[in-house]
């Protein structure tokens, strides 16, 4: 038999229905590579003895005839979904050994279609950070390595960056993720693999872990474009528990997928193109002569808010986390630090709770609510925020889809942080923006770079424009030549 653990989520899912393995026996394949893989640290908490448990029932369904969308087939959870008695971190001390008594709907929806959770995987503390350094668990590690330097270890990008490692490690078959500035779309970009952060509102925040909840959504890391599509399938649903749910039908992503992207509109924006160096400029090229064999037509649009998108991202964020983080006082859940006064007992808790990144963001969030300084920073903030979705709107005008790069270098090295900070902020000057103006992004493996490490290409679009991100990327994933397997790719250079 084949590695099982190689396939796609289609692949599996279609096996699973012919009879040609079981479930049981893809999720043993999985946990053995798991065991196999401890060095990257992907996995926060296992769940294998509940996955086999969820993969026997799986079995029963398909020799019953009734399985679900995504029956018996092995995930990895980032580790700030809430699951119904299996610890839950987010990746940090203050949550201590917090076991949720109830599950989060994306996680809900994705046992209801019949999924196997494999456990929790590594992330940023609270979601901050761009390169898993900041978990409370030790970061996580890519398996890729650059080609001068098979020691050097690379980080996944961050916050998701668990998320990526294990599906680019064939260490889960697809994981859930979160994106509140670009932490689907960068770890994936920085592996090899499939990132869509959707539309705001289209999948459920209840039972998420808050980091910043007006920008925070849930989306998949996966293998290949139609994996995604259907993992975004089963995420999705309106959700009463969620005041900023969206109440849409979801359509079968994956039934309407197609090559067929002729007459497509593509904006190209100036404001991104200025900044490009090198590698990604190339890439970028490429990526307009792809979508051009495919039919479709280019136009130049500018997004002159651009410059103030990070700034701005920098003042929400933080101001929403500290309010947010709040709640983790010591008292109700997770860590406790005795003091002698509740005052003494709240500090103490928080210092020894909180690593260093997430102590930064809550005192800048503080700092920006606080009485003086609120008009000055956080309304300015809002303000520039709504200029930033009216350039999207006029921009949205004239062309269908945006293509940019996902990131502006490949993936770093973990003793090689970028200390540069015009780098660091390009890292997340392409993905920030639609956070900001609540759109979808894909990011789409599309090359390799001089080292042999993965970059990728994002397309964005207006809101609930899923389909044709799908299948715009589905072009831009054909035309690469992406195996969506970390092996298959090792050997492909433009």
């Amino acid at each position: 038999m084949t590695d099982l653990t190689k396939l796609t989520l289609t692949a599996a899912k279609k096996g699973l229905a012919s009879k040609a393995f079981t479930s049981v026996e893809i999720t043993q394949a999985h946990i053995a590579k798991i065991e196999k893989n401890r060095a990257l640290n992907a996995y926060i908490t296992d769940n294998f003895e509940g996955a086999l448990a969820q993969a026997k029932e799986a079995d029963a369904r398909y020799e019953k005839g009734n399985a679900g969308k995504l029956e018996g087939l092995p995930l990895g959870i980032k580790d700030l979904f809430c699951t119904k008695g299996l610890r839950t971190t987010a990746a940090s001390k203050i949550l201590g050994n917090f076991v949720p008594p109830y599950e989060s709907t994306v996680t809900q929806n994705l046992l209801d279609a019949g999924a196997v959770f494999l456990g929790k995987l590594n992330m940023d503390e609270f979601a901050m950070g761009s390169a898993n350094l900041t978990s409370a668990f030790g970061p996580c590690m890519s398996p890729w390595k650059p080609k001068e330097d098979a020691h050097k270890q690379i980080v996944p990008g961050g916050s998701s960056g668990g998320s990526s490692a294990a599906v680019a490690a064939d260490i889960a078959l697809a994981a859930t993720a979160s994106d509140t500035g670009g932490s689907i779309r960068q770890p994936a970009a920085f592996t090899g693999t499939v990132g869509i952060k959707p539309t705001y509102g289209l999948c459920s925040r209840y039972g998420m872990v808050a980091f910043a909840s007006s920008l925070d959504q849930a989306g998949p890391i996966t293998k290949t474009v139609e994996d995604a599509a259907l993992m975004l399938e089963v995420m999705a649903s309106y959700d009463l528990k969620d005041s900023t749910s969206l109440d849409v039908k979801i359509p079968s992503y994956t039934q309407h997928l197609t090559e067929n992207i002729k007459g497509l509109r593509v904006g190209i924006v100036k404001e991104y193109i200025d900044h490009l160096k090198d590698e990604a400029l190339e890439l970028f090229h490429q990526g307009v002569a792809w979508l051009k064999e495919a039919g479709c037509t280019f136009k130049d649009v500018s997004l002159p808010t651009t410059p103030y998108a990070l700034p701005t991202y920098y003042i929400i964020a933080p101001a929403e986390a500290s309010a947010n983080l709040a709640r983790y006082d010591g008292l109700k859940y997770g860590l406790r630090v005795e003091g002698e006064t509740l005052d003494d007992m709240y500090e103490r808790t928080r210092r020894e709770g909180f690593g260093d990144e997430v102590r930064r963001r809550i005192m800048i969030g503080t700092y920006v609510l606080s009485a003086g300084y609120f008009d000055a920073y956080y309304i300015k903030a809002q303000k520039i925020q709504t200029l930033i979705k009216n350039d999207f709107d006029r921009a949205f005008k004239d062309v269908d889809v945006l293509l940019t790069p996902t990131t502006p270098t490949d993936a770093f090295a973990i003793d090689e942080t970028p200390t540069d900070p015009v780098t660091m902020y390009l890292n997340d000057i392409f993905t920030v923006t639609t956070n900001l103006a609540g759109l979808p992004g894909i990011s789409v493996p599309a090359g390799l770079s001089k080292r042999g490490l993965p970059l990728g290409l994002q397309l964005i679009g207006p809101k609930l424009s899923e389909q044709v991100l799908f299948n715009a990327a589905l072009v831009l994933e054909k035309a690469a030549g992406f195996k969506g397997s970390f092996d298959a790719l090792k050997h492909i250079h433009h």
